[in-house]
Parts: C-alpha cells; sequence; structure tokens
C-alpha cells in the first residue's frame, strides 16, 4: 500500500489502536477483535515481546482487513525491520528527522511523536503526514485547538488521555484521528484473552467517531 493510500485509510478509520502487551501470544486474535468492533487500524508497538513476528502474524492472518502499522519506532533500524516484516506505517513517541526520511524512501506513511509548536511545524515541514501529540493528557484538547489556529493545514493526532470521555473533545478540537492504547487494547482484557470485550470498545470509540462526523457534516 502506498504512503497516500495509508494515510486516507487512517484518516477515514478516525482511530489508531496501540497495541502493547507483556503478552505477544494473544494479539493476532486481539487484532481481530480490534477489526471486527471497527478499528481497523492498528499500531503494535516495538515493546511487545516478538514485535515483528507478531507484525507478520497479524498480516498473515488478517491480510487487507487492517491498516498495520509499527509504533515505539526510535531509530531508522528499527523501522526499516518493521516495515520489512509487513508494518504500512510508522509511529514514534520522538521526533526522529531520519525517521521520516527512511518512510519517505519506502513510501510508507509516518507519525512522529510531537509536544511543542516548534516540533510540531519542523516534524510537518520533514514530511510528517500525522503528529502524534504526545503525551496529549497532559496538554488536553484546548491545545489541539491552539495550536490548529495558526497551523491549520498540521493533522494532528492526540495519544495518551484519549478515552470514551475525551475522545469527541479531541476530535472537536481539531484531531484528525485518535491514538487510543489502555483505554481501548485494555490490559486486563487482553490478560484474560476476554476479546469480547475488545471489540465491544472498539465498536464504542467507532461509534463516537462516526457520530461525530455526522454531526459536523449536519447529518448528511
Amino acid at each position: 500500500m502506498s504512503r497516500d493510500a495509508c494515510l486516507k485509510e487512517i484518516l477515514k478509520s478516525g482511530i489508531v489502536a496501540i497495541v502493547r502487551s507483556p503478552d505477544s501470544g494473544q494479539l493476532v486474535e486481539v487484532a481481530r477483535a480490534l477489526a471486527e468492533g471497527g478499528v481497523n487500524t492498528l499500531e503494535i508497538t516495538m515493546t511487545v515481546p516478538n514485535a515483528l513476528e507478531v507484525i507478520r502474524a497479524v498480516r498473515a492472518a488478517l491480510g487487507d482487513k487492517v491498516i498495520l502499522g509499527a509504533g515505539t519506532i526510535l531509530d531508522t533500524e528499527t523501522g526499516r525491520a518493521a516495515i520489512l516484516a509487513g508494518a504500512e506505517y510508522l509511529v514514534s513517541p520522538v521526533l526522529n528527522l531520519e525517521l521520516i526520511r527512511l518512510c519517505q524512501r519506502y513510501d510508507k506513511a509516518v507519525m512522529p511523536g510531537v509536544f511543542s509548536p516548534t516540533e510540531i511545524l519542523a516534524a510537518w515541514e520533514a514530511g510528517a503526514d500525522v503528529c502524534k501529540v504526545f503525551p496529549a493528557e497532559v496538554l488536553g484538547p484546548a491545545f489541539f485547538k491552539a495550536v490548529r489556529g495558526p497551523l491549520p493545514q498540521v493533522k494532528l493526532m492526540p495519544t495518551g488521555g484519549v478515552d470514551l470521555a475525551t475522545a469527541e473533545k479531541f476530535l472537536e478540537a481539531g484531531a484528525c484521528c485518535l491514538g487510543v492504547g489502555s483505554q481501548l487494547v485494555e490490559p486486563q482484557a487482553v490478560k484474560e484473552k476476554n476479546f469480547s470485550r475488545i471489540r465491544d470498545l472498539a465498536a464504542q470509540y467507532a461509534a463516537i467517531v462516526s457520530s461525530y462526523r455526522n454531526k459536523k457534516s449536519g447529518g448528511k
């Protein structure tokens, strides 16, 4: 999938499910539950044991049913390995300009981590597809509204602090999509293999995005 096609699908989904777990054994089923619940864009973090093998397994099991990315990418070596394993986009908690260049080289979407207006503009000018504002709970939805004033062209995604209570607030403040971690992929549900719980949560988040977009478009 090309970078442009991947970005289009990410924005269409509106939610990036961040899959982070100390146990990688059941993550294919977690990915399946997310997709069945309506969240088909997910990020396997490199903190997951055998993360590259998990990416390959999810890709083999679900194919194009999911838009599969790799997260917590800190360097280009790991980024390239993730791309070769099947990741369609890369996400980082920090701004690494070399990582952006790597993704441009491979025609993959990239979401670097940013925290200040200066970092946001630097990432955007370097070619970031989406700027991941992290940790977003420290800044809150008001930050997004303020930054969107002088930088309306920049696509911002909050990660950290996004839950069922704040999701719509971040969208209203101008977020292009939402990065949701443990509030969606609940550690206890993963541990207990409670995939129905993850499926239900995915449906709730997907409904929030759909409802907001319908309201914004006037119900059209």
